[in-house]
């Protein structure tokens, strides 16, 4: 039987990426989103690229749901090696912190937070029960390690599961199972995507790299955060972010 990998966040970007990039790894895929067409599309292409998907729509911040999504995996496979608990949304639009509305600050923390919480607490038994360890994979942010004005909600949540993963990865560790995290900067997701080319030309002008980060190059990384090469990492946040934390690059002449 393959190693088998739950993606939450999988209909688009980052999180279909990653399942793509897992099947390509040698894993069966099982992707988790909201939109259940775009996620029945992609794991259609899985499949027809010779790779196991299944797609089961699931809404991260009900917890009965995510629940079955993990119950549904081991049905299907009887076991779970790796999970990355990709799906991020809520929050609000740039906002000064006193004008936020309290149901948008919830609703990030509902999500990016809660919703991962929700994730380890059925994934880690399930990885118990399969007997060989695992790794779980969460997705933070350069701002869940260097906050940015106007984004109370989404600093918040994405620093909460900073401090989330290294707690899980504390608690699992000697039972075999790793938890990390990454956090990247600005990639070219739908979101930059819809921007435009100039707002895309400017955000890369201030990485040192001086470019934008990949949805590929972010899949790599979480593929080998969850294979045997990283067999000796646990409770570490990664930057894939161009340079983005390192410091000021080089002023332009």
């Amino acid at each position: 039987m393959n190693r088998v990998a739950i993606v939450t966040g999988a209909s688009r970007g980052i999180g279909a990426a990653t399942a793509a990039a897992l099947s390509r790894a040698g894993y069966a895929v099982v992707l988790a989103a909201r939109d259940s067409a775009a996620l029945s599309a992609h794991a259609a292409t899985i499949t027809a690229a010779g790779g196991t998907a299944l797609a089961v729509p699931t809404d991260v911040t009900d917890a009965d749901a995510v629940r079955r999504l993990v119950a549904r995996t081991m049905d299907e496979f009887g076991r779970l090696d790796a999970a990355v608990n990709n799906a991020a949304g809520g929050g609000h639009r740039p906002t000064p912190l006193a004008e936020v509305a309290v149901a948008d600050f919830d609703s990030a923390l509902a999500v990016s937070l809660r919703g991962v919480f929700l994730g380890m607490k059925y994934q880690i038994p399930a990885m118990l029960a399969t007997g060989t360890g695992g790794s779980i994979v969460n997705m933070s942010s350069t701002a869940g390690l260097r906050a940015v004005g106007g984004l109370a909600g989404y600093v918040t949540a994405k620093s909460g599961l900073v401090g989330l993963t290294r707690t899980a990865a504390l608690d699992y560790a000697e039972a075999g199972i790793r938890v990390n995290a990454l956090a990247p900067g600005p990639i070219l997701t739908d979101h930059l995507e819809r921007a435009g080319d100039a707002v895309q030309k400017h955000v890369a002008a201030t990485l040192p790299a001086r470019r934008l980060g990949q949805v590929d190059e972010v899949a790599q990384a979480v593929v080998w955060l969850c294979g045997p090469d990283s067999a000796f990492v646990t409770g570490a946040t990664l930057p894939v972010d161009g340079g983005m934390l390192a410091g000021q690059p080089p002023f332009q002449r």
